[in-house]
């Protein structure tokens, strides 16, 4: 750390606050130089906490953390956090198997006050916790960040209305990073903010209110005049008022010394207050400022030539689906493709700029994604939902009421099912097949291979029904793409025959499968779907062998397993079954392979769970 003179002394945020005001913009810049060497040596998330460094050092200097209560929306822009609350030296670790988490969480840091990994909550929690505090008499400060697209999501504005009602002293400040910081973000504004968030003028406000209570006429004038002079400066604050809150800004969000003069004004202002600083995603590393998406999240790179590396892997499942999106799109002006928020992650660039009319991006909201696809649907068009796993969770309700019920034909594309990887708890796609197979009306489909998934997403857009296929994270198998046909729903492939023990593959764990059946002499079935289930083949297969194995990327609890285990209950048959897949716990961060092998759903732990089966059956 010789390279980081004052940064090496900061071991928790009391160490920076024995620092002087002015040696903090050194802080700052060897902070952000040493964010990007250690994520460039270790990957993860860059561009978001290139953008926080200031206010992360403003908030660790002006409040008293851990006591005062911070909380981190998402958490992409929390590693600045991480470093200057004793995990400086774990960096090279996160994202890694027994590493950091990447996001803040509860178990690793008493500064971590809410395990985060999705977006909008922050505020939900930041209330209760502040109402806590509050009743306990217990005088810390609650304090939540939260990002402009994390802003957009119904849940956020729910709880901003509720916080407004309740006048509870929180503070809540919008990192606003999608606008350059304009001319209104400047000296004139941060010396309004100063202003408009002192002791003078909010004494004055308050007691104004006071004397004019009884003088409606006057006390709304007053009221309307403040609005006003707010709404020269920022004309979106005004929402923020109407919902309860004192706004102010937007302020410079790079500049340190007027985040810690706006911060200490606020801190003891009562009530909920509101505070927009406007930041830029990648600051101070050009490659990053320029290119904020492709530096949102990156392996690990030379940041010194600033280029990423380029893969010659074959192509993701995400790109796969992407492409067939522009064929169909091609083919088909109904096709109408939704994402919430995930363009870049779902594949869907391409098709965002071939066939703009057809694309919609509804930002992080999930449940109206749904719910909006519903009513296309209805309307004559064809929508196509592509969401992540574990994002789809958000919109369970929408799925039940207003798809299915009504027997509405959307099909959703669902990325990143089953392991993710180093991203871990909150990003494991480890429970669609068990909360949509219970939902009447529902297709659900398992490809093994990209070239499955293609037939599949064809498939699911020609059933008219509701229609669902899952595919994992990561680089395909690299097998020849098919002319498009529609498969036949609930038809099941034999991929090897063998003798008494049959493995019911669901999804792209097939190689595995087979590789333990070359060992065990295994018949192997590529189930394909979910539901409906090919009943017959399981009657079939359990009439003719001695055990049977489902295997599937998603929880055992309520899988495709416990399907599988159903059938063969209602038809009374005597054949053993063992279920492998996820197990009842949160599967932790660590690359698909490590967790894999780790879970024994590689093909070494599949035959050794048969094995270990079989052995202790008899």
């Amino acid at each position: 750390m010789q390279n980081y003179p004052l940064l090496s002394l900061i071991n928790s945020p009391e160490d920076l606050r024995l620092l002087n005001k002015d040696q903090l913009p050194q802080v700052c810049q060897e902070l952000r130089e040493y964010l990007l060497e250690s994520v460039s040596q270790s990957s993860g998330h860059l561009a978001s906490g290139l953008g926080t460094v200031e206010l992360t050092v403003a908030l660790h200097y002006v409040f008293k953390t851990p006591f005062d209560q911070l909380i981190w929306d998402v958490g992409h822009q929390a590693y600045p956090h991480k470093i200057l609350t004793g995990r400086r030296d774990q960096m090279p670790t996160i994202r890694q198997k027994g590493g950091l988490h990447p996001f803040p969480w509860r178990g690793e840091s008493e500064f971590d006050v809410l395990s985060v990994g999705h977006s909008s909550t922050s505020i939900s929690a930041g209330l209760g916790i502040a109402i806590a505090a509050e009743r306990e008499n217990a005088g810390r400060k609650t304090v939540c960040v939260i990002g402009d697209g994390a802003i957009t999501a119904g849940m956020a504005f729910e709880a901003l209305n509720h916080a407004g009602s309740l006048h509870t002293d929180m503070l809540v400040i919008l990192n606003d990073n999608e606008m350059s910081i304009s001319e209104n973000v400047g000296a004139l504004n941060n010396h309004l903010a100063r202003l408009l968030s002192g002791s003078f003028y909010s004494s004055i406000r308050e007691g104004g209110k006071k004397i004019l209570s009884g003088v409606p006429p006057i006390k709304e004038f007053v009221k309307k005049t403040e609005e006003h002079v707010k709404g020269f400066v920022s004309p979106g604050g005004t929402m923020f008022e109407e919902l309860g809150f004192n706004y102010i800004g937007p302020i410079d969000g790079h500049n340190v010394e007027e985040l810690i003069s706006t911060l200490q004004n606020m801190s003891s202002l009562k009530g909920p207050q509101f505070l927009h600083i406007v930041t830029k995603k990648g600051k101070g590393y050009t490659p990053a400022e320029k290119d904020p998406i492709g530096f949102h999240g990156v392996p690990k790179f030379n940041h010194l030539s600033g280029e990423l590396p380029k893969s010659n892997a074959t192509p993701t499942y995400s790109k796969i689906f992407g492409d067939w999106l522009c064929e169909m799109a091609e083919q088909d002006p109904k096709l109408i493709g939704i994402t919430p928020a995930m363009r870049e992650g779902s594949g869907m660039v391409e098709f965002s700029q071939r066939f703009p009319q057809q694309y919609f991006d509804v930002a992080i909201a999930e449940q109206h994604a749904v719910t909006f696809a519903a009513g296309l649907a209805i309307g004559g068009y064809k929508p196509v939902v592509a969401i992540y796993s574990t994002f789809l969770q958000r919109a369970y309700d929408q799925l039940i009421h207003d798809v299915a019920i009504q027997n509405l034909p959307v099909l959703f594309a669902i990325d990143r099912a089953g392991i993710v990887g180093a991203d871990g708890q909150t990003h494991q796609g480890a429970f669609d097949i068990s909360f949509m197979r219970c939902i009447p009306n529902f297709v659900i489909m398992t490809p093994s291979d990209e070239n499955e998934c293609r037939q599949m997403l064809y498939t699911g857009y020609h059933c008219g029904k509701p229609a669902a296929v899952r595919y994992p994270r990561g680089n395909a198998v690299g097998v020849t793409l098919e002319p498009l046909q529609q498969l036949e729903l609930g038809k099941s492939k034999l991929a090897r025959e063998g003798k008494k023990i049959a493995i019911l593959n669901f999804g792209t764990l097939l190689p595995n499968a087979l590789l333990a059946a070359e060992k065990l002499n295994a018949t192997v079935v590529d189930m394909r779907f979910v539901k409906p289930l090919d009943t017959t083949r399981i009657n079939d297969i359990a009439k003719t062998h001695e055990l049977i194995v489902t295997l599937e990327e998603n929880a055992i609890q309520g899988g495709v397993g416990s399907a599988v285990a159903e059938v063969l209950n209602q038809q009374q048959h005597q054949v053993k079954l063992l279920q492998l897949g996820l197990p009842d716990y949160f599967i932790p961060q660590g690359t698909q392979l490590e967790i894999l092998a780790e879970l024994k759903l590689d093909a070494a732990g599949i035959e050794r769970q048969i094995l270990d089966f079989l052995t202790a059956g008899n």
